[in-house]
């Protein structure tokens, strides 16, 4: 059997260790934007809009732009460090060079962990919403459904990111057809005399737009993953940060335009109180039949699994390069160059947890770890940028990892005290 010999590198490309097969670099700009968006435009949207309209009333596209810039604030910190430090594992490698292997078993295992629960209760939404459909039984859907992308995701990164590219087209056309028939309110002037506008207590209106900007991130969780596919990218110094701010562009624009439409509808009320809002929304604008737009969200169900299945196993596959996890989970396959222990482990760990445990408030557990994980890797970039021998654009970006932390610690802060609150 042929092998292929590939060297892991430090942090000024010296050669650190032997390894007989490496991570093929399959991946172009157009397609790591594809996956970056497919991850990021998800099921969130569709679940989210309601919400964030019930919380934020007319101010619901400014909650979106605000929880755009909290994830652009951060988003240029991962852009800067994947740019000089291109490799598996992502935030992972950056927290083990600035602040050493306990900070980054936590960031690595952590992200790990939130893409594994988030894959559960997916599996789950997924499976109940089938089940109505078919008469199958929902543990046999859950074990389905990751078999078959277990193993898309065994194949290949580029057989993957096709099948999530064409799912990603498919979410996106979805909320773009939405868009096109909501167009013609967004040409009423009066709407963005609303959204600009803080009625009555403007304080009060204030603090409700932040509250719907802290649920609004949760919908743009997810272009982090861009960086945990740098050694599977060609050219990732030049295309892994553009990817991300593409992918975060991209993003800000589609929720706000769905956002204005939503705040524009003049029956509202239903679209606050539904439990498929953006079904919802489409009804409203359009007048025909929302169920297409309800198969749509589970069709992105299914790419939130994948993607997050193929971003796990590059975490796990990366931290056993960095010596933070055991090395046999690090073995590729020789043929499709791909970690098929970490994917195997990560589907497994996903089928427990959505088959056997009751996944209570752990969406908001998962939001306090990827906070975490931010606050880490814009300190990364603010202590590397410091460094006698910091890359010059780490330098010269430096203070932004601390403006990064800040803005996500008061969001992390924010959500502390929203929690707290319940009790």
């Amino acid at each position: 059997m042929t092998t292929v010999s590939a060297k892991a590198v430090g942090r000024h490309g010296q050669p650190k260790a032997e390894q007989p097969v490496s991570l093929h670099r399959r991946l172009t700009l157009p397609l790591l934007v594809f996956y970056g968006v497919g991850v990021t435009i998800g099921a969130g949207i569709f679940a989210l809009i309601g919400e964030v309209v019930r919380t934020a009333g007319n101010q619901a596209p400014i909650a979106f732009l605000l929880a755009g810039g909290i994830a652009g604030a951060t988003g240029i910190s991962y852009a800067i460090l994947s740019s000089v430090f291109p490799r598996a594992g992502g935030e992972a490698v950056y927290v083990n060079l600035a602040l050493g292997s306990v900070f980054a078993r936590f960031v690595g295992f952590g992200v790990t962990a939130t893409a594994i629960i988030s894959s559960a209760v997916i599996s789950q939404a997924f499976a109940g919403y089938l089940g109505t459909l078919l008469p199958i039984a929902e543990p046999v859907l859950i074990i389905g459904i990751l078999l078959l992308l277990a193993s898309v995701a065994c194949l290949g990164v580029r057989e993957s990111v096709y099948f999530a590219a064409v799912i990603t087209i498919l979410e996106v056309g979805t909320l773009m057809i939405v868009i096109f028939f909501g167009a013609p309110l967004l040409a009423d002037t009066s709407v963005y005399s609303k959204v600009f506008s803080f009625t009555g207590n403007s304080s009060v209106g204030l603090t409700m737009t932040l509250s719907a900007a802290v649920i609004a991130f949760f919908a743009f969780i997810g272009f982090e993953d861009i960086a945990n596919m740098a050694e599977e990218t060609v050219n990732p110094r030049h295309v892994m940060p553009r990817a991300i701010i593409y992918t975060l562009c991209i993003t800000v624009i589609v929720y706000v335009l769905v956002a204005l439409i939503a705040v524009a509808i003049p029956n509202r009320e239903l679209l606050t109180t539904s439990n498929a809002p953006l079904a919802t929304l489409f009804e409203s604008v359009s007048g025909l039949s929302g169920k297409p737009v309800s198969a749509m969200a589970s069709i992105a169900m299914i790419n939130g699994i994948l993607v997050q299945i193929v971003m796990a196993s590059r975490i796990i596959y990366g931290m056993t390069r960095e010596g933070l996890a055991p090395k046999a989970l690090g073995v590729l396959n020789h043929r499709r160059r791909t970690p098929v222990r970490a994917i195997v482990l990560v589907t497994g760990l996903i089928a427990v947890l959505a088959l056997w445990l009751p996944l209570v408030n752990l969406a908001q557990a998962t939001s306090l770890i990827i906070l975490s994980v931010f606050i880490l890797v814009n300190i990364a970039l603010w202590l590397l940028g410091g460094a006698n021998d910091a890359f010059p654009v780490v330098a010269r970006w430096r203070y932004w990892g601390l403006f990064g932390a800040t803005i996500s610690f008061l969001l992390l802060a924010s959500e502390l005290l929203r929690m707290v609150s319940w009790f």
